[in-house]
C-alpha cells in the first residue's frame, strides 16, 4: 500500500488557551477525495490553513509526502480556502494569464487548457465581476490547478452556491480526480453532496477528529430501517408497541416513523396499521444516510 499523502501527528491549535484543533490524526491516501465533514466552527478551516502552513501548529506536526511541509513542496499542491477572489474588471482568462505569470508557468496555453477543463472556455472574455458564484468557484479551482498539483484542498467549496452550482461543482471535483487522479481534499457541512462524491470521511467536532474511515466501512455500519409515514405518528407508536410489541423504532420527525425491526414484515405491519385505522402514505424500506451516521457520531460524542 502506498504511504500516505498527508499526514497529521497529534495537531492542536489553541487560541487564547482554547482548543480549535486537537489532537488531530489525519491521513489521506493518494487518491482519495476525502470528506473532512463537521459543523461550523468544528476546527475544519483551521486545520486546512495549518496544513497549508497558513497558521502554525502549538503541538503537533505534519507530514506531506512522508516529509514536513516546506516551500519546495507547495508546487505539489493546489488549495482554495474561502471563496476566491479575483480582479474584477479583467477577464476570465486575463486573471488566469495573470496568475500563469506570476506563478512563473511557461507555457501560454496553460489558460485556455484549465479554462477547458473547468467549462469555462466559453466565457473566457466574460469580466469576473460578471460570472456566478459557482462560475467563480470553477474558476478559482482552474486556477489552483494550472500548476498542475498532485493534491488539490477545497475549503466548503459548495457553499452559497444554488443546486446548479453544487451540481456542477460537484460533478467537476469528480472529473479531475477520474482523469488526474488528483487527491482531493474537501471540508464542508453539507453532507449530502460529499456522500455523492467522496470515498473516505473523517468527522470533526469540537476541535477533534472523532471519526475518519472508508464510506464504505459507513455503509457497512448503517441500520436498515422501515420507514413509515403515516397520517397519526403518535397513535401508530403506540400501535407499534402495544399491538405488534415492536419496540425499536422512532419518531423521525412529524408524521414519519423509522422501524429498527420486523420491517421484513412490512406488508402484515401495513394490513395492522390500516385495519386499526391509520392512513399508511407511504411505506419504504431504506438504510441510514451519512447525515443519520454524522448525527449519531457526534450525538455519542457529546454523551461521551
Amino acid at each position: 500500500m502506498p504511504n500516505p499523502i498527508l499526514q497529521t501527528h497529534q495537531l492542536n491549535k489553541l487560541y487564547r488557551k482554547s482548543h480549535v484543533v486537537e489532537n488531530l490524526n489525519l491521513k489521506v491516501e493518494p487518491g482519495d477525495i476525502y470528506g473532512l465533514l463537521g459543523q461550523n466552527g468544528a476546527g475544519k478551516t483551521t486545520t486546512l490553513r495549518m496544513l497549508l502552513g497558513l497558521i502554525k501548529p502549538t503541538s503537533g506536526y505534519i507530514e506531506w509526502y512522508g516529509h514536513a511541509l516546506t516551500r519546495s513542496l507547495y508546487g505539489r499542491i493546489g488549495s482554495i480556502i474561502e471563496t476566491p477572489g479575483f480582479y474584477p474588471q479583467l477577464s476570465v482568462a486575463e486573471n488566469l494569464e495573470l496568475h500563469r505569470r506570476m506563478s512563473g508557468i511557461p507555457e501560454k496555453e496553460t489558460v485556455m487548457e484549465y479554462l477547458k477543463l473547468v467549462g469555462l472556455e466559453k466565457a473566457a472574455q466574460k469580466k469576473a465581476k460578471q460570472l456566478s458564484l459557482g462560475m467563480k468557484q470553477r474558476l478559482g479551482i482552474a486556477r489552483a490547478m494550472m500548476h498542475r498539483p498532485d493534491m488539490l484542498i477545497l475549503d466548503e467549496p459548495i457553499n452559497g452556491l444554488d443546486p446548479l452550482g453544487i451540481k456542477e461543482t460537484r460533478e467537476l471535483i469528480v472529473d479531475l480526480q477520474r482523469k488526474r487522479e488528483i487527491t482531493v481534499l474537501i471540508s464542508s457541512h453539507i453532507l449530502g453532496e460529499i456522500q455523492l462524491m467522496a470515498n473516505r470521511i473523517g468527522i470533526m467536532h469540537q476541535g477533534r477528529l472523532i471519526e475518519q474511515l472508508d464510506y464504505e466501512d459507513i455503509q457497512g455500519k448503517n441500520r436498515h430501517y422501515l420507514e413509515l409515514k403515516v397520517d397519526d405518528d403518535q397513535r401508530t407508536a403506540v400501535i407499534l408497541e402495544r399491538e405488534l410489541l415492536l419496540t425499536n423504532f422512532q419518531v423521525w420527525e412529524r408524521g414519519i416513523i423509522r422501524l429498527y425491526e420486523g420491517f421484513q414484515d412490512s406488508g402484515a405491519i401495513n394490513r395492522r396499521l390500516v385495519g386499526e385505522g391509520i392512513e399508511v402514505k407511504e411505506l419504504t424500506i431504506q438504510s441510514d444516510s451519512l447525515e443519520d451516521f454524522f448525527i449519531q457520531a457526534t450525538t455519542r460524542k457529546e454523551l461521551a
